[in-house]
């Protein structure tokens, strides 16, 4: 519990600081903007800032098991169907998180050299290094709710 704990917290603060980050970003765009002096490289960032929040988002909510569920039609289901399921759920989830990490890695490698259009120091693999680096989250994620998750299933 105190692995899930801290991951939960660590992941909340990654959070925090993405939205805050993007929030005084997108406020100085727009006063910036009003007077004329827009910067070029916001467009691409304040993108790349929501897909990094939305991302690690995902790692937050995959730990507190709180997206999008079933949860009405798998309590009424016989006790052995309602397991049976949970178990193919959770192993569809694993193995789609670990297809993510890996795969997500490989494509580091193919980007590789590649950069932002406005900021030519800033390459690709920082940008699109948040879908490996969040698949492995989501991953111990998953990975660390299960009991929880399991022992709520059979209440």
């Amino acid at each position: 519990m105190r692995v899930r704990s801290l991951l939960d917290k660590a992941l909340q603060g990654v959070c925090i600081l993405l939205m805050l980050g993007l929030a005084v970003m997108v406020l100085a765009a727009v006063l910036l903007r009003t007077i004329g002096k827009s910067p070029l490289w916001y467009d691409e960032v304040a993108a790349m800032w929501l897909v990094w929040l939305t991302f690690f988002a995902a790692a937050l909510v995959t730990l507190r098991r709180a997206h999008l569920g079933f949860d009405g039609a798998i309590k009424i289901m016989a006790p052995p169907l309602r397991r049976m399921l949970f178990v193919v759920a959770e192993a569809a989830s694993l193995i789609f998180y670990a297809a993510a990490a890996v795969y997500g890695w490989r494509v580091l490698d193919i980007i590789a050299g590649e950069t932002l259009i406005s900021l030519p120091w800033l390459g690709y693999e920082v940008v699109q290094g948040v879908i490996p680096v969040t698949a492995a989250l989501m991953f111990i994620s998953q990975l660390l709710s299960a009991p929880d998750a399991w022992r709520r299933l059979n209440q």
